[in-house]
């Protein structure tokens, strides 16, 4: 039976522990440096807060360290490593392959998806050096996620299965190291792909001011079972920039989705964490922020019009609320607008309006949105009571206590004490009393019990905690000099599974002409387009 996670951003430690609450596995989390989203940083201290968390539901904890790391800096990732494994940190997700030749604290090291990982060859050789996880770029088929697996059958692979698409190969984008000196393979990038440009052909100017490179968002909540039949074992969601109310709805609608697909399967699949979730909305993916889905994530398309998030489709039955806010494109411009008033409000006829901000939905995800119970069996004997977890788990409390016989029956009331677990992680699964006597017992005692039953077995839970450890040897690993070092003017800025002329509907066509992408400052980009192996790919002129 394969162990199927579902893998969720944390912006911070409280935002990771929302993921875990609303059915994430596993989530990840950028460290006070180096990580491929720098704005999103945490103290050890606080992930260590986070690790204690998701270990009481067996969830595990990822961190990022997936930059390019120069000579100077490696001393201190090293110790930064370091303090993440004592923080008892899962894993490691890393970029740069130079890591290995450090002292390593014995620690699982997961390769990103800024390696470029998009073929067996790849992958079999990261496994070769000891990587049991391999982040799959983005632009895979799910035919080629299948080729993968069949080659690597032991590597665990993590596809991303929902949030943004980077308009580059993974790892292989440069535009904004080459423009602003702020690399996206060290955690700076400033997002040249959702800016507008002029599009010109043989020298003419044919589209204004379009965002010609703005792709549509990743939503596979429909092919999961696809992508575990191909292999896929981690189902990531991007997002580490999101906030909780992003992550909350992202990561229980795909909690559920995946759920639903191992009751399909419940042989061949199970979860990688215990517990289970009780939501308090019914979640909606349209309702997030998104700039429209692509259809395909291996021929992506893209909305020229705005980099910005439309929302959910405004339909008939759509019920709109005071203060909810409304956009809709005119003459290729993104309008917004807040509905003050729902009785008057009057849209124009032949208008598509879409709703960016649901208020009361907002104000639902402010509050707490779900709780994750661990199911609990509670078997009360004559001189012992036990507690035990969905894990096989146990707590014992002595019954040293005389009593006496009640005059009225007492089964109802010694299970309703027992059972008020609301506070703690558990959840009665069943309840068994195998006394034979009616004895009275003070529901005082029975409170003590019980909450010694719930600690001694929360205790237990973090102590028992399947921690995988993975020794490492230093080795040395030839790298190519980045580009960040060289600014190379033959190195294209962006290699990319995305084609303007097949966005536009003329691929193949006018296969002689000189294409060019013009930024409003002035600065432009020779496109080559190499059908053979459907590339695009973007040269700073």
């Amino acid at each position: 039976m394969r162990s199927i996670e579902l893998l969720a951003p944390a912006k911070t430690a409280d935002i990771g522990i929302e993921a875990i609450r609303h059915g994430a596995d596993a989530v990840y989390i950028g460290a006070t440096s180096h990580g491929a989203r720098a704005a999103a940083s945490n103290s050890v201290e606080d992930i260590e807060r986070l690790v204690e968390f998701a270990h009481l539901y067996k969830a595990r904890v990822y961190v990022t360290v997936n930059t390019l790391v120069f000579e100077d800096e490696m001393q201190e990732v090293e110790g930064l490593i370091w303090r993440l494994y004592e923080a008892k940190v899962d894993a490691l997700i890393v970029q740069d392959l130079r890591l290995l030749s450090l002292h390593l604290p014995p620690i699982p090291l997961h390769a990103s998806t800024q390696m470029d990982n998009r073929t067996p060859t790849k992958v079999q050789m990261l496994d070769d050096l000891g990587f049991p996880q391999v982040v799959l770029a983005r632009e895979l088929t799910t035919e080629e996620i299948a080729t993968i697996h069949q080659a690597c059958p032991d590597t665990r692979l993590e596809v991303f299965v929902h949030g943004a698409l980077c308009v580059c190969l993974s790892g292989r984008c440069n535009a904004s190291e080459a423009l602003f000196g702020r690399s996206a393979n060290r955690g700076e990038c400033a997002q040249v792909c959702r800016m507008a440009f002029d599009l010109i052909v043989d020298g003419k100017t044919v589209i204004k001011e379009k965002h010609l490179l703005s792709l549509k968002d990743n939503c596979q909540i429909d092919h999961l079972e696809a992508l575990l039949s191909a292999g896929a074992s981690s189902l990531k969601i991007e997002g580490r920039l999101k906030e909780a109310d992003y992550v909350k709805n992202v990561t229980a609608a795909y909690s559920e989705a995946l759920d639903a697909v191992i009751a399909r399967h419940p042989t061949e699949y199970c979860r990688a964490s215990s517990g289970h979730v009780h939501l308090k909305f019914r979640p909606n993916v349209w309702k997030s922020f998104n700039r429209g889905f692509a259809q395909d994530v291996s021929r992506p398309d893209a909305n020229i019009d705005t980099p910005k998030a439309m929302g959910e489709p405004v339909m008939k039955d759509t019920v709109l609320h005071n203060g909810d806010g409304l956009c809709y494109l005119d003459k290729g411009k993104l309008v917004g607008f807040r509905v003050n008033n729902t009785e008057t409000f009057r849209p124009q006829r032949g208008t598509r309006y879409y709703r960016n901000q649901d208020i009361e939905w907002d104000k639902m995800l402010s509050k707490p949105s779900a709780e994750r119970k661990i199911a609990v069996d509670i078997d009360v004997h004559d001189d012992h009571i036990t507690m035990t977890d969905e894990d096989g788990l146990t707590a014992t409390h002595p019954i040293n206590e005389t009593f006496e016989l009640a005059r009225t029956h007492q089964q109802e009331n010694i299970e309703r004490q027992l059972s008020k677990l609301g506070s703690t992680i558990f959840e009665v699964r069943s309840f068994r009393l195998h006394i034979q006597k009616n004895y009275f017992i003070p529901s005082s005692l029975l409170t003590a019990w019980r909450h010694s039953l719930t600690e001694q077995l929360t205790a237990e839970r973090q102590k028992f905690y399947p921690l995988e450890r993975q020794a490492h040897q230093p080795i040395g690993i030839e790298t190519e000099t980045p580009f960040e070092l060289t600014h190379d003017q033959q190195t294209p800025v962006m290699v990319s599974k995305y084609c303007i002329k097949r966005q536009l509907g003329t691929c193949g066509q006018q296969p002689g002409k000189a294409w060019a992408l013009r930024l409003a400052n002035g600065t432009c980009f020779r496109l080559e387009f190499d059908c053979n192996h459907c590339l695009m790919k973007l040269y700073l002129t």
